[in-house]
């Protein structure tokens, strides 16, 4: 895998990147290091995390997997520096109040959430600091419109971007990215950022799949011409475009207990979860068995080829599952099942967005 750059950032990262939101809930400590290791083995040296993980996020497991990190890096004495290490500060609550309490984030909220995580990754620095959600209100996970009247804003964008300077600045923080986040947010950050000497957001990190191919309606354009890269998460739909649910559905005695949509009634409450989504994730896998190929390989393959994408978020519970998300690199999808592809999308839409 050729290494690419993040925005104008000097970081250059593998096209894959480990994300790690498992470790911690449905991975313990023990096999989340042999996968961490794997993972470095087999070339991969970009990890993801954020101080909420693990997912779902609960009291008990808030900032769990940042800590099995932080114990892999002291495992391990020097290969922290071989590695592109991002992760997230939480915006406002959203129901999480071991995460903040209140409803904002103000600069204070993002300077003590990146000590925090520094303190559990064991690190001096972090390459990569993304704001996990952004602190206005927006239509995000799974929220379908706008709603003007629930705005909530209590720090600007410009105030964030200050606190975040100062991080660089400490030398704790590299380079600085969003996550969730719409094409005018895109456009506030970066304007800002230019009109006043601050931080550049080098990346935004976006669900982008089969099922949920929003970005392509406008942020896509985005950050095209103001050079942000797409770090792209879920590319399997939780697992929907593997064809694990097909036939049994996502709940029920015969749905998967190790996939996390069956396993957790939280997940199945959220776009995963509508029986629109798992419609669609049948028509694309039976697509993939027609073409003579997994359906995970088909749903990796359009995020591993696709021009807007930089680099592509796995998340895995086995080495097994790891290994088969890497050997999908370079595999290539003709024209015509592109072609097949748009016409479902024509049809089924985005059910995940």
């Amino acid at each position: 895998m050729q290494r690419i750059q993040l925005g104008r950032s000097d970081l250059h990262v593998t096209p894959i990147c480990l994300g790690t939101m498992t470790f911690g809930e449905q991975v313990d400590e023990p096999t989340a290091h042999d996968i961490l290791d794997h993972a470095v083995a087999r070339g991969v040296d970009f990890l993801d995390t954020a101080e909420m993980y693990a997912v779902p996020a609960r009291k008990e497991t808030y900032g769990a997997t940042e800590t099995i990190l932080g114990n892999w890096f002291a495992k391990n004495p020097g290969l922290r520096q071989k590695l592109t290490l991002a992760t997230k500060v939480a915006g406002p609550s959203r129901g999480m109040p071991w995460v903040r309490e209140g409803g904002g984030m103000t600069a204070a909220d993002i300077v003590a959430s990146c000590e925090g995580s520094l303190r559990r990754l064991q690190t001096d620095v972090i390459d990569l600091y993304q704001i996990h959600w952004p602190e206005r209100n927006v239509p995000a996970f799974g929220t379908m419109y706008y709603d003007p009247t629930k705005e909530r804003t209590q720090t600007s964008i410009h105030e964030q971007l200050d606190a975040l300077a100062g991080l660089v600045k400490a030398g704790k923080v590299r380079y600085i990215g969003l996550s969730n986040e719409t094409p005018y947010g895109v456009h506030e950050f970066v304007r800002l950022a230019e009109q006043h000497d601050l931080p550049r957001v080098a990346t935004v990190q976006n669900v982008y799949c089969l099922l949920s191919r929003a970005l392509e309606n406008g942020l896509d354009e985005t950050m095209h011409r103001l050079n942000v890269s797409l770090l792209a998460y879920s590319p399997l739909g939780f697992g929907l475009l593997t064809g694990k649910y097909d036939a049994s559905g996502t709940e029920g005695p015969d749905a998967p207990k190790d996939g996390r949509i069956a396993r957790y009634e939280s997940v199945r409450k959220q776009r995963w979860g509508r029986p629109e989504a798992l419609v669609a994730a049948r028509r694309y896998n039976q697509l993939a068995r027609d073409h003579g190929m997994t359906p995970a390989r088909l749903a990796l393959a359009f995020c591993y080829t696709k021009w807007q994408v930089a680099s592509t978020i796995i998340g895995v519970t086995t080495k097994a599952q790891l290994d088969e998300d890497l050997d999908a690199w370079g595999t290539t999808l003709s024209p015509e099942l592109l072609a097949e592809i748009d016409r479902i999308r024509w049809e089924m839409r985005d059910p995940a967005n």
